[in-house]
C-alpha cells in the first residue's frame, strides 16, 4: 500500500478518473436496465443454471401464456425452437426477435418426468403478468437508485484522499457493492454495444466484493486483532476471489458461495473485534458509527443473498425495497464518520465550516455531484424514452468528465488564495473564543486541552509552526503539541526571560524591542524559530503554560487583533489548566479512596470465607448461622466445627473492637481455635485455655473476646458448653410453662457464663456445663449487636423483644427463624446499624 505515496499525484488522479468513469458508466447502465422491460413475454420468471446450461422456471404467473402452454414452476428449459441454450442471454435474445402473437417452441424437462417434451407458447405484450400499482412502481424506482449513495461517497472520499490507501480500498469496496445486484434481465436492456462492458465490470467487482470486504475491515480503521494474529487471511480472501473472475457468473456463485460468505463473515469479525478491543474513546466513537452502519445496513442484504444462494429463497419485491434502504445506511455511516469524526483525516474545516466546504472543497464536490447527476439524468431520460445508444450515453459521460476536470483545475488554482483570505473571515476572535470557552470547560486532561488549542490557533492565525507547553505535575513546562527537539520536550518556567514574560502577562513579538532573540531564555527556544510567545498564567500570576508560534504562512506580521486573540485564548487556557490540575488532585484523592474501598471489599470477601461455608449434617439438629456486618469488616465470629461424625461444636464469639482492628483480632482468634479444636473431644478446658494463652500473648493488653463454645452430641442430644463471658444463649423449650397469669407459653432457659472472657488474663480457668435438648427445643446464640440495637429514640431492642420474637415464631425452621430475628432487629434499628448482628439458631428435630 505504500506504493501510492511514491506515485505522482497526476497519475493517481488519472487512474482515479478512469475508475470513476467506469463506475459511473456501469451505475448508469444498471439503473437504466433496472427500468427496462422487454416487448414480449410468456409470463414466467426464470434463473439460468450455468452448470446444466438450462433456464429453471422460478414463478409461472396465473393466466399467462406460459401456464396455458402447460409450463410449471421448477421446469427446465433446455432448447428454444430446437436449438440448445448457449448462455444466459439465449432466452432474451430470442425474445427480442418476436412481437405479440408470435409463437415459440420450448423443449422442457420436468423433475421426475421420463423425457424432455416440447411446448408451444404464444407471446403477449410485456406487462401482462404485472399487478403492480403505484406503490410497487415507486418501490422499484427507489430500488433502481441503489448505486447512487455508494457512488457519491466512494468517489468523494477517493478524490479527497488520492494518496490514502484506505480511500482506494473504500472506493473499490463500494464498487463491489454496486456490482453485487444482478441485471434484472441478464443485460438484455443494454443491447450488444454495452453488454460486454457491463458483464466484465460485474464479473470483476462482484467476485472481488467479498475479498475486498474482508481486506478492508482487516486494516481499517486500524489493523484488527484478527489481522494481527493471521495477516495472511485477508490476502487469501482477495487472491481466491480474483482467481474466479474469469469464471461465468452462475458457476462462480455455485462454487464460490461458501468462500464468499466466509470472507464477509471474517470482515464482520474484524470490525466487531476492533470495536470491542479499542481502548481510546475517540477511536471507539469512530468505529461505533461504522459498526452500526455495517450491521444494520449490510447484514440484512447479505442474509438475503445467502438465503437465495443456499436455500433457493426468492426474495419478494416488497422485502427488497426496505433491504436496499437499509443498505444505504452503510455508505451514509461512512460519510458521517468521515465528516464528523475524521476517520480518513479529511481536513478539519470540512467538518466544521459549511462556507469553507463550499469554497475550498466545493469545486471538487460540485464536479463529482454534477457528473453523477448528469449521468443519472441522462439514464433517466433514456429510460423514459426506451432508447439507449452508445453515442448518446457516451455524450452524457463525456459531459460529466469535462465538468470534473474543469472543476479540478479551478479548485487547484484558487486554493492558495482561499486559504489566506478565507480563514480570517470564517474564524474571527468571537467565534474562536466562544468555541474554545465551551470546549475548555469539558477538557479533562492536558492532552485534550492542548489539542483544542492546537486546532483553534492553527485555524485562526495559520502559523508555520505551533508548540504548546503546559505545566506538568512536576512543575516543569512540557511540550504537549508540536514538533520539538528532544532537549526541548521539558523546559523550566524559571528559564531566563520567561519570568519577565509572565510578569508582562501579554503576548510578545520575539523580533520586537520588548524581547530580543538573543535573550538567554529565547535562545533556548531558537530551534523552534519563534515569532510570538503567548504566556498562560494561573490565578496567582504563575506561568503555567506557553504558546510558541512561528511565522505566519501569509508572511504577514502578527497584528494587534492577533495579539488580543492570543491573550484571550491564553487567559482562558490558563484558567482551564488550573481547573485540570485541581481535578487531578481530586482524582488522586478519589483514587486513594477507591483503592481503600477496594481493599476493604477484598477484606470483607476474605472474612466472609472465614465463616463456615457448609454445615456438617446432623440427624437430630437443624442449625444455621448468619452475620450482618455494620462495616466492611467486623469482629463477630461464628463457626461450626465437626469434632467427629455425630459431634459438632457450635461457636460464637465477639471480639472487642470494630472495623479493621476487630476483624484482625477475629481472624487471630479463629486461627487459634481452628488449629486446635480436635482437643475439644477429650479436654475442652485445655483447648480453651490454650486459645486464651495464644490470644493473650499475641494481642494488646486491652484486647479480649467473649466466646460461647458448645459440643453437641447427635446420638443423645446432649449439649456440653463453656460460656466465656458471652451473653447467655437462650434455650426455648418445646414443653410449655405456666406464667403468673396462668397462661401456657414456651419456657426459656439461659446458658449463663462459666468463665471469664478470653485474652485479658494469662491465668485462666473454666468449667463445663451441660444441657439436655428435647425434640422441638430451640437454641439461639447471639451477640450484643442484637440486643443493643437502638431505635431513633435511643431505646434498645433488648433481650425481652428477642424472647418475644422467638415465642411468636417458634414454629419456623432454623433458617426462617434466623431471617425473622435479623429482620426484626434491622427494622427496629432503622437504616443506621451500630454493631454487627450475628445469630446462630439450632432447632432440635423429633
Amino acid at each position: 500500500m505504500r506504493i501510492l505515496a511514491s506515485l505522482p499525484k497526476p497519475l493517481l488522479a488519472a487512474i482515479a478518473s478512469l475508475f470513476a468513469l467506469a463506475t459511473i458508466l456501469y451505475s448508469v447502465l444498471w439503473m437504466y436496465d433496472a427500468r427496462w422491460r422487454p416487448r414480449v413475454e410468456l409470463g414466467f420468471d426464470e434463473r439460468y443454471v450455468a452448470s446444466g446450461n438450462y433456464e429453471r422456471l422460478v414463478v409461472v404467473y396465473p393466466g399467462s401464456p406460459a401456464e396455458k402452454a402447460g409450463l410449471q414452476a421448477d421446469d427446465r428449459i433446455l432448447k428454444i425452437n430446437g436449438s440448445p441454450l448457449k448462455n444466459d442471454d439465449s432466452l432474451g435474445d430470442e425474445w427480442e426477435k418476436h412481437k405479440p402473437g408470435d409463437s415459440v417452441r420450448l423443449t422442457v424437462q420436468r423433475d421426475g418426468g421420463p423425457a424432455p417434451f416440447v411446448v408451444t407458447g404464444v407471446f403477449r405484450a410485456a406487462g401482462g403478468a404485472s399487478t403492480e400499482g403505484r406503490v410497487q412502481e415507486l418501490g422499484k424506482d427507489i430500488a433502481g437508485t441503489y448505486p447512487i449513495a455508494f457512488l457519491i461517497v466512494g468517489l468523494a472520499v477517493l478524490f479527497l484522499r488520492l494518496e490514502d490507501a484506505n480511500a482506494w480500498l473504500l472506493a473499490l469496496l463500494f464498487a463491489g457493492f454496486i456490482a453485487v445486484p444482478n441485471f434484472s434481465n441478464n443485460f438484455l436492456g443494454l443491447g450488444p454495444y454495452w453488454r460486454p462492458f457491463a458483464a466484465d465490470y460485474r464479473a470483476i467487482f462482484d467476485n472481488m466484493f467479498a475479498g475486498l470486504f474482508c481486506f478492508f475491515f482487516a486494516v481499517f480503521p486500524t489493523h484488527s486483532p484478527l489481522d494481527r494474529r493471521a495477516p495472511w487471511l485477508k490476502w487469501t480472501a482477495l487472491v481466491v476471489a480474483a482467481c474466479f473472475i474469469p469464471v461465468p457468473y452462475g458457476l462462480t456463485r455455485l462454487r464460490l458461495a461458501p468462500i464468499l460468505y466466509a470472507s464477509v463473515v471474517l470482515g464482520l469479525v474484524s470490525l466487531i473485534w476492533n470495536a470491542a478491543t479499542t481502548d481510546m474513546p475517540e477511536a471507539r466513537r469512530k468505529i461505533r458509527v461504522i459498526l452500526w452502519g455495517t450491521l444494520v445496513g449490510v447484514v440484512p442484504g447479505v442474509s438475503m443473498l445467502a438465503a437465495n444462494d443456499f436455500l433457493g429463497f426468492h426474495v419478494p419485491g416488497w422485502l427488497l425495497v426496505p433491504i436496499i434502504v437499509l443498505l444505504w445506511l452503510f455508505p451514509l455511516s461512512f460519510a458521517y464518520a468521515v465528516v464528523k469524526h475524521r476517520v480518513l483525516e479529511i481536513p478539519v474545516l470540512l467538518k466544521r465550516s459549511a462556507r469553507y466546504l463550499l469554497v475550498q472543497r466545493g469545486f471538487l464536490f460540485l464536479q463529482l455531484t454534477v457528473s453523477v447527476a448528469a449521468a443519472v439524468l441522462f439514464a433517466w431520460a433514456l429510460a423514459r424514452t426506451r432508447l439507449l445508444t452508445p453515442a448518446g450515453l457516451t455524450g452524457g459521460i463525456a459531459f460529466g468528465s469535462v465538468l470534473a476536470l474543469g472543476g479540478l483545475r479551478i479548485q487547484k488554482a484558487a486554493s492558495e488564495r482561499i486559504d489566506r483570505a478565507f480563514f480570517r473571515k470564517a474564524y474571527d476572535a468571537r467565534l474562536i473564543m466562544e468555541d474554545l470557552a465551551q470546549k475548555t470547560r469539558t477538557a479533562t486532561n492536558r492532552a485534550e486541552l492542548a489539542s483544542f488549542l492546537d486546532d483553534h490557533l492553527n485555524e485562526a492565525v495559520r502559523p508555520a509552526s505551533l508548540v504548546i507547553y503546559l505545566e506538568s505535575s512536576n512543575g516543569q513546562l512540557s511540550a504537549e503539541r508540536g514538533q520539538v527537539p528532544s532537549q526541548l520536550r521539558m523546559i523550566s518556567a524559571a528559564e531566563p526571560a520567561l519570568p519577565a514574560l509572565a510578569r508582562h502577562g501579554r503576548p510578545w513579538e520575539v523580533s520586537g524591542n520588548e524581547l530580543r532573540k538573543d535573550s538567554p531564555g529565547v535562545s533556548a527556544l531558537s530551534s523552534l524559530q519563534p515569532e510570538c510567545l503567548a504566556p498562560m498564567l494561573g490565578r496567582d500570576g504563575r506561568l503555567v503554560g506557553l504558546i510558541v508560534l512561528g511565522a505566519r504562512l501569509s508572511e504577514e506580521p502578527y497584528s494587534r487583533e492577533d495579539h488580543q486573540l492570543l491573550a484571550a485564548v491564553a487567559s482562558q487556557a490558563g484558567l482551564a489548566l488550573e481547573s485540570i490540575r485541581l481535578g487531578e488532585q481530586i482524582a488522586e484523592r478519589i483514587e486513594v479512596e477507591r483503592r481503600t474501598a477496594q481493599e476493604m471489599q477484598f477484606a470483607r470477601e476474605v472474612q466472609a470465607r472465614l465463616f463456615p461455608q457448609k454445615t456438617p449434617v446432623l440427624k437430630t439438629l437443624d442449625y444455621v448461622g448468619g452475620c450482618i456486618q455494620a462495616r466492611q469488616v467486623g469482629g463477630d465470629y461464628y463457626d461450626f466445627l465437626e469434632l467427629r461424625p455425630g459431634r459438632v461444636a457450635l461457636v460464637l464469639a465477639d471480639v472487642a473492637g470494630k472495623g479493621v482492628s476487630g476483624a484482625l483480632l477475629m481472624a487471630n482468634l479463629q486461627a487459634n481455635l481452628r488449629s486446635q479444636y480436635a482437643l475439644a473431644l477429650d479436654d475442652l478446658p485445655r483447648l480453651l485455655g490454650s486459645v486464651n494463652h495464644l490470644f493473650y500473648e499475641n494481642t494488646a493488653d486491652n484486647s479480649y473476646a467473649t466466646l460461647f463454645f458448645a459440643d453437641y452430641d447427635d446420638s443423645n442430644r446432649r449439649l456440653r458448653y463453656v460460656n466465656c463471658g458471652h451473653l447467655p444463649p437462650l434455650l426455648l423449650r418445646a414443653a410449655p410453662a405456666r406464667t403468673k397469669t396462668g397462661a401456657a407459653c414456651p419456657a426459656i432457659e439461659r446458658l449463663n457464663p462459666t468463665s471469664t472472657v478470653l485474652g485479658l488474663f494469662d491465668d485462666w480457668q473454666c468449667s463445663i456445663a451441660e444441657a439436655q435438648l428435647e425434640p422441638g427445643d430451640i437454641l439461639v446464640l447471639y451477640t450484643d449487636g442484637v440486643t443493643e440495637a437502638t431505635d431513633a429514640a435511643g431505646e434498645e431492642f433488648g433481650e425481652s423483644r428477642l424472647i418475644q420474637t422467638l415465642r411468636s415464631n417458634c414454629q419456623l425452621s432454623a433458617v426462617g427463624l434466623l431471617e425473622t430475628i435479623e429482620g426484626a432487629v434491622q427494622q427496629f434499628g432503622g437504616s443506621e446499624q451500630a454493631d454487627d448482628i450475628t445469630v446462630v439458631v439450632a432447632r432440635c428435630r423429633g
